[in-house]
């Protein structure tokens, strides 16, 4: 039995919709065994190999552009359902591994979750060095059931989509070519290798201090992007004030609609990583941090807010496909990387934090660093992982090459056995790098059009809200061309990682 596409859109709401409550509460905490695979058996009708081929049925029947892109997105997501409902035990198997794994370091045992966000706040850096060690290893034992669920699920996806490339696969889906992107990508990389070397050299020297390493283990890359000595002027208590007075001068009000839900709360097993989970929007939208001091809490929540003002400001109206279903997250990336990049500004700290402008600036000159660090180590992963699946049909996934482009690339060394609890699915990092190019093109749209003070403006917040209203039915590459911009111009990029 298989249901009309609109029959099916309804019916995966719901499902979403559960699926994402349950996401919710296990990342903040709320939750400490996953029954996600109970949620899939319970809509098991929902993702059958008849119901995909009935709406790949309709989607070729399809006349309209609009109609043929909504019925793209749900077959595909019946695609991704199918997937889900095969792999749900293994993936349960891994995160309640995860979640009960334990980390002895210092004679004190540590839920891994909890070492993981530790180590952003570790003084010491021999203290530092050891909670790292200790967690990494953890982390490692892992990694056979992470290469287990890799492999089946490149296994099923390939039987389903058809294709058994899956460089080719993402690039169909994304509508864009990776290997073009990383090779565009390049020049900006080498032509701003000096500066970051130079911004990278001073900052670890500051941040890390004289006995650190040469080239310092990953482990200390948290408490770097923290820019924990910094602590004592963004503090955690104040974080939330100041994004949303942040927020507020843009006209982008995250209580105006009341769709937008909070979770700041420090619990010990809630994921040391920000996120916003939208299950239903723009009704439904969660963001969740976990607030740990230093100005990373400040540019993780207005990233965050980024997504969380794009997905509850979309038009209530649009089809349920267009704000709950893309085809990749480039677009909504580069919201959440525009309000990031407001702590690059040297008059917002000035403002909110009364520093002189001298000490503005080096603060600024701070997030511009760890924005570089970001850039460059997404573009490496781009490298490793088109490696890595080009290969993958003979060696089954091995870290060759992932520890060494990263390590340098950034100037952090990277241990060879974090490749796969590093590796976001679906070329994620693609998307990032997508958002890369895109948000500093509007960042120069902004600038022409609404004045170098663009992050205080109200102006800027009535652009958004116009693209906001769109959901997800554009991919950034349009937004580029709206812009005045060529998807692939990386002028204002470049500028921005040289100092230009």
């Amino acid at each position: 039995m298989s249901r009309p596409p609109d029959e099916f859109e309804a019916r995966l709401r719901e499902y979403l919709s559960e699926r994402g409550e349950e996401s919710r509460a296990l990342r903040v905490g709320e939750k400490e065994v996953s029954e996600q695979a109970a949620i899939v058996e319970r809509y098991s009708d929902l993702f059958t190999t008849a119901q995909l081929e009935a709406l790949r049925e309709s989607e070729r029947a399809a006349t309209g552009v609009d109609e043929r892109e909504r019925l793209y997105r749900l077959r595909t997501t019946c695609e991704s359902g199918v997937l889900a409902a095969r792999l749900a035990p293994v993936q349960d198997a891994l995160q309640n591994a995860e979640l009960a794994a334990k980390v002895e370091v210092d004679g004190e045992e540590l839920a891994f979750r909890t070492a993981s966000a530790r180590m952003g706040t570790v003084a010491e850096y021999a203290g530092r060095e050891r909670l790292g060690q200790a967690a990494w290893d953890v982390s490692a034992s892992l990694n056979e059931r992470r290469l287990e669920l890799v492999r089946a699920a490149e296994e099923i996806e390939a039987e389903l989509s058809g294709e058994s490339d899956p460089v080719a696969r993402s690039e169909e889906r994304k509508g864009i070519s990776l290997g073009r992107l990383a090779e565009v990508l390049a020049p900006v990389a080498a032509g701003s290798d000096d500066a970051y070397r130079e911004l990278a050299e001073r900052w670890l020297d500051r941040l890390l201090g004289a006995e650190r390493d040469p080239v310092p283990a990953s482990y200390h890359a948290g408490f770097v992007f923290r820019l924990t000595p910094l602590a004592d002027v963004y503090t955690r208590e104040r974080a939330t004030e100041i994004c949303l007075a942040t927020l507020r001068e843009l006209g982008c009000d995250l209580h105006a609609s009341g769709n937008i839900r909070l979770d700041l709360e420090d619990r010990p097993q809630k994921a040391p990583r920000p996120s916003v989970i939208a299950p239903d929007p723009p009704a439904v939208v969660h963001l969740v941090t976990r607030p740990q001091g230093g100005l990373q809490d400040y540019q993780d929540f207005l990233h965050e807010a980024g997504h969380a003002l794009h997905y509850a400001g979309c038009d209530p109206s649009l089809p349920y496909a267009f704000r709950a279903l893309s085809r990749d997250y480039a677009l909504t990336e580069i919201y959440s990387y525009l309000l990031q990049s407001i702590a690059r500004e040297p008059g917002w700290h000035q403002a909110y934090f009364d520093l002189s402008p001298a000490r503005a600036a080096e603060n600024a000159e701070a997030a511009g660093f760890l924005d570089s660090f970001m850039f460059r180590r997404y573009l490496a992963k781009l490298g490793f992982e088109l490696d890595f699946w080009a290969r993958f049909a003979t060696d089954s996934g091995t870290p060759e090459g992932y520890a060494e482009r990263l390590t340098e690339a950034t100037g952090f060394a990277y241990r060879p056995d974090r490749y796969l609890a590093d590796m976001d699915s679906g070329f994620y990092s693609a998307d990032y790098l997508r958002a890369w190019i895109r948000s500093a093109q509007l960042r120069s749209h902004l600038r022409s059009s609404v004045g170098e003070d663009w992050w205080r403006r109200p102006e800027t917040g009535e652009l958004l809200r116009e693209l906001f209203r769109e959901g997800l039915r554009p991919s950034s590459e349009e937004v580029a061309a709206r812009l005045g911009f060529d998807p692939l111009a990386t002028g204002p990029l470049f500028a921005e990682q040289t100092g230009g």
